[in-house]
């Protein structure tokens, strides 16, 4: 007998969305990593970006579109995702993937390493309203200090994966990703420019506001 969990139960309560579920299967034919934002997080991306009304969201890690997908349904029609992807392939798929959802006129892709192009982003003066980390672990501290300072004020900036499958919390797990999470966690809670809180439900997920 299948175990409920307080996540299965409220992902019952939804019906299947068809063109996040045709996602998750081109990522599984590309044998990619089947590592997208939990269903109930990435409606939660959706809301956030829609009330916020922002217009310019930062995506750190487009894996197959699965949250950009998310990311862009929240936008205006003048809004602009700009998403950030270390592999070309990968950028390919997601890129397809959000054309196909008919959101393809939203998004740019750049490719290739994420703090390049934060910080290039920074040095042009460019600004956002929204920021979704959920890329390479060990750098999500450096992640969030360039978010902050690329934030209008009032930006929310969300991060993933803030358990590692509870190995967060597992004093014997000591690798570097872990450590690093641990500091994004920390500084997230306690920068004081930001207000926030972090979700436990699925694998975490970090929820700050830009003061």
């Amino acid at each position: 007998m299948e175990t409920i969990t307080a996540e299965s139960y409220m992902e019952g309560l939804y019906a299947d969305d068809p063109v996040l579920e045709r996602v998750k299967e081109v990522i599984r034919t590309h044998n990619m990593p089947e590592i997208s934002i939990a269903p109930g997080y990435g409606r939660l991306l959706t809301m956030l970006v829609s009330m916020i009304g922002a217009k310019k969201v930062l995506e750190i890690g487009a894996l197959g579109g699965y949250s950009g997908i998310c990311l862009a349904r929240g936008l205006k029609a003048e809004g602009k995702l700009v998403s950030l992807e270390l592999k070309q392939d990968f950028a390919d798929v997601a890129k397809q993937n959000v054309a196909d959802a008919g959101l393809g006129e939203l998004v740019e892709y750049r490719i290739g390493e994420a703090l390049v192009h934060l910080n290039e982003l920074l040095a042009q003066g460019e600004r956002f309203d929204f920021f979704f980390i959920d890329a390479d672990k060990v750098n999500y501290p450096n992640y969030l200090e360039l978010a902050i300072q690329l934030a209008n004020p009032g930006a929310v900036i969300a991060g993933d994966n803030t358990l590692m499958r509870g190995k967060v919390i597992d004093a014997s797990q000591t690798k570097a990703s872990v450590q690093a999470m641990r500091s994004f966690n920390k500084l997230v809670a306690t920068d004081p420019r930001l207000e926030s809180t972090i979700l436990p439900a699925y694998d975490g997920l970090a929820l700050a506001r830009v003061k």
